[in-house]
């Protein structure tokens, strides 16, 4: 109907479980890897659940194209309370035709075709579809058909799809050797906005389309009522579409999305994720905010606050060796250091401060105590956390100070004192 006018070959938005169609997202990614690895590894059990629409019939139908011909498969799509004889089921399903007799003849007849196939070097796999319908006796009785395989060889591998309430039977205390017997199990969760706009696109251009046909409000529209369950969004998409021709529209805004969600509200028949009216402001805010969000991408989580420093001033290593309070000593009591480091410090008062060209004589006095210098086998130098504390610089009293540092230098005699 409306595929001229936008340029398709083949209706994007089917409900029909096309596996031409099917939209890897990281979640079906995941679960269609686990189906294959199932296979390759010949998992006993297999389980994939996820909600109503999320696309596990789709990926079923994939799998179907991906198994080779040493693979014998058995598919049971129309599960229901009232199948209880699951032998019976499971021959069907493989293509055999029913014996004459009672369920031990079924039995037999399924588990000699096991057989024959296995020696064929065959495996057979059996794919149950909406397993949340079989009862409790229905499921234990599919735990009985895996005791067929022997110990090192399994003749045959079933795998379980459905929707959560498969999971809650399996959980139940009846199942619990059912559940033990599981090997791989993996379950569906919604698309996000981001995969739902790839979602979209990637169907319209599998069906021929060659530039987007929704706009992004358009595609956040879709996403908040069908809560990323792709065959909601079909439904909504399809039907946009449909508004959209009969209004000669060559781009679908949320407006005509939000048109297609009343209409249907009003028929009664909905089954939206979200159930508020499109005339309600607070849905038009929504939207926005959904897609503005994505937009911005997920929030960076903010740097862990650092705790308040104390207001001090920053110690430099040349102040570390000034304050006796961060010395480390290894042997010295803190007398003994607190005098040294002033020692370093002090410069002699006594200390000549005449001119070098005055004519001097030789003191007599005996030469002053030499200043000790301090080395690395004296003191510890390590910067820990004490409390800074400058001391006051004191001059200690050197009586008989020899001659000064800077007649040494330039070999100039010392100053008579008398």
């Amino acid at each position: 109907m409306y595929e001229n006018f936008y340029g398709l070959k083949y209706k994007p938005f089917s409900l029909l479980p096309d596996p031409d169609f099917l939209f890897l997202s990281s979640k079906h990614s995941v679960a269609l890897s686990m189906l294959e690895y199932s296979l390759a590894g010949q998992a006993g059990f297999c389980a994939i659940t996820g909600e109503i629409g999320s696309g596990k019939t789709t990926l079923i139908r994939a799998l179907l194209r991906r198994i080779g011909r040493d693979v014998t498969l058995g598919l049971i799509s129309n599960t229901h309370s009232s199948h209880t004889d699951l032998a019976a089921w499971s021959l069907a399903a493989f293509g055999q035709s029913m014996p004459s007799g009672g369920g031990a003849d079924v039995y037999q007849a399924l588990m000699l075709f096991l057989i024959d196939e296995y020696s064929a070097g065959r495996r057979c796999v059996l794919i149950v579809d909406e397993a949340q319908n079989l009862t409790l006796e229905s499921l234990e009785e599919l735990r009985l058909l895996s005791n067929i395989n022997s110990e090192r060889d399994l003749l045959l591998q079933i795998i379980l799809v459905g929707q959560p309430q498969l999971l809650e039977k399996l959980r139940s205390p009846e199942l619990s050797q059912f559940a033990q017997r599981i090997s791989i199990s993996y379950h569906l969760t919604p698309l996000s906005f981001a995969e739902t706009q790839l979602y979209i696109n990637h169907r319209l251009s599998v069906a021929g389309a060659s530039r987007p046909l929704f706009s992004e409000l358009a595609v956040g529209g879709a996403q908040y009522y069908a809560g990323g369950v792709p065959r909601l969004i079909n439904s909504i998409c399809d039907m946009a579409l449909v508004y959209g021709f009969a209004e000669s529209r060559e781009t679908i805004d949320l407006d005509i999305v939000l048109k297609v969600v009343a209409d249907r509200q009003e028929s009664g028949v909905a089954g939206f994720v979200e159930t508020g009216k499109p005339s309600d402001p607070a849905v038009a805010s929504a939207i926005a905010a959904l897609v503005h969000t994505s937009r911005q991408g997920a929030p960076v989580a903010p740097e862990p606050s650092k705790p308040p420093m104390a207001n001090k001033e920053p110690v430099m290593p040349a102040e570390a060796v000034r304050s006796p309070a961060r010395l480390a000593v290894n042997g010295l009591s803190t007398e003994t250091v607190r005098s040294r480091a002033s020692t370093i410090r002090t410069v002699s008062s006594a200390t000549d401060r005449s001119s070098p060209s005055e004519n001097v004589k030789t003191s007599s006095a005996p030469a002053g105590p030499r200043l000790e210098k301090l080395t690395e086998a004296d003191l510890d130098l390590r910067l820990g956390n004490l409390p800074e504390r400058r001391p006051t610089a004191q001059r200690l009293p050197l009586p008989n100070q020899g001659v000064s540092w800077f007649r040494r230098t330039f070999g100039l005699p010392a100053r008579s004192r008398s």
